[in-house]
C-alpha cells in the first residue's frame, strides 16, 4: 500500500524591489548638468544652483542608500562627485574674474594718475658747430607741436612741462655748411632718455622714439 506524498509546497520568490532612492538620481542629473555648465564663462553662471544641490541631494541619496533604503549607492555617490568637481571649477571661474576685475580697475587707475600727470621734458644741443637748425616735437593725449629754431649759440636747451600721458618726441639738429659737431639730448623728468651725435658739414644727429 502506498503512503501518501506529503503536499508539495511552491516558494514564491518576490521579485527585486526597484531602487527607491530619487534623490539620489536628482543629484546625479543635477552634478551632471552642473559639470557641464560649469566649463562656460558666462553661461557658467546658472551651475551654481545645480551642483549645489545636486551636492545636497546626492548626499541624502548616499546616505539613504548607506541605510538601506535604496540600492542605487552608484548613481548618487557620482552625484556627490559630479556635484563638487563642478562646484572647484565655478569657485576657479571666480577667481579668474575676481582677477580679471582688480587687474582692470588697477589699470583705470594707472591710466587716470598718467592723465593728470605732469612730465618735464628738456631739450638740449650741445657741440661747436657755429650754425645749427634745431627741430623738436613732443607727443602726448594733448596732441602734438613741432617747433623749428635756428642758432648759432651751443649749447642751446628747452624746457617743456607736458601735462597728461607723453608718448614721446623727437629732438633734430643739423648742422650747417661751417660744418662742426652737434650732439642732440632728450632728458624726461631727470632721466636721459635719447641721445646721438653728428659731425661735418649738413651733419645731423636725430633723438627720437624715445
Amino acid at each position: 500500500m502506498a503512503l501518501p506524498q506529503p503536499p508539495t509546497t511552491h516558494h514564491q520568490h518576490a521579485a527585486p524591489r526597484p531602487p527607491q532612492n530619487g534623490l539620489g538620481t536628482a543629484g546625479f542629473v543635477l552634478g551632471l548638468l552642473g559639470v557641464l555648465f560649469s566649463f562656460l564663462p558666462v553661461i557658467g553662471l546658472v551651475a551654481w544652483p545645480l551642483v549645489i544641490l545636486g551636492l545636497v541631494l546626492g548626499a541624502l541619496g548616499t546616505a539613504r542608500a548607506s541605510r538601506g533604503r535604496a540600492t542605487n549607492r552608484g548613481i548618487a555617490i557620482a552625484g556627490v562627485v559630479l556635484s563638487a568637481v563642478g562646484l572647484v571649477i565655478c569657485v576657479l571661474w571666480v577667481a579668474v574674474f575676481g582677477k580679471a576685475a582688480s587687474d582692470a580697475a588697477t589699470t583705470l587707475d594707472d591710466l587716470e594718475r598718467e592723465a593728470n600727470k605732469e612730465s618735464k621734458v628738456v631739450y638740449q644741443i650741445s657741440g661747436d658747430a657755429p650754425k645749427t637748425n634745431v627741430t623738436y616735437t613732443t607727443y602726448s593725449d594733448g596732441g602734438s607741436a613741432t617747433n623749428k629754431e635756428d642758432t648759432t649759440t651751443l649749447p642751446w636747451t628747452k624746457e617743456l612741462t607736458v601735462k597728461g600721458f607723453l608718448s614721446g618726441g623727437s629732438l633734430t639738429a643739423m648742422a650747417g655748411a661751417e660744418g662742426g659737431t652737434v650732439t642732440c639730448k632728450i632728458t624726461v623728468d631727470g632721466v636721459e632718455r635719447k641721445t646721438a651725435t653728428a659731425t661735418g658739414p649738413f651733419a645731423m644727429a636725430a633723438c627720437s622714439n624715445f
